[in-house]
């Protein structure tokens, strides 16, 4: 019996240098990442790196003060971010590009200027 943690997408959890991934994929592509930083193809490798695509929103009665929040902010969280040839490179492991993933892709670039290198 598999007592494997499973998310909505069938993916396994897994865990390669005590990190846990939320798939087999995303933990493959971090043991290649972390083979290239090795080999100096790649530096500063960093995991989970959070960008704040739409601040938190807030009642504000009196124009000044911050009142009720009436919306979180959103954001994304990249799965790995890392320097190659001197260019900053935000990269996503992807299985299904969900709805969700793919408006947080556009405000990346729309926002940040960012374009979500797809693995």
């Amino acid at each position: 019996m598999n007592l494997q943690p499973m998310n909505k997408y069938n993916n396994k959890k897994t865990e390669v240098d005590g990190i846990i991934f939320d798939s087999k994929k995303e933990a493959n592509r971090y043991i290649e990442l972390k083979m290239l930083e090795r080999a100096g193809e790649i530096h500063d490798l960093q995991l989970q790196v959070k960008f704040r695509l739409i601040p938190p929103q807030y009642a504000s009665p009196d124009g000044v003060k911050k009142g009720k929040c009436l919306e979180r902010e959103c954001s994304y969280v990249a799965d790995f971010v890392y320097y190659q040839y001197g260019v900053k490179v935000v990269e996503d492991t992807k299985g299904k590009k969900t709805n969700d993933y793919i408006i947080k892709r556009k405000l990346m670039l729309y926002m940040h200027n960012i374009r979500i290198k797809e693995v």
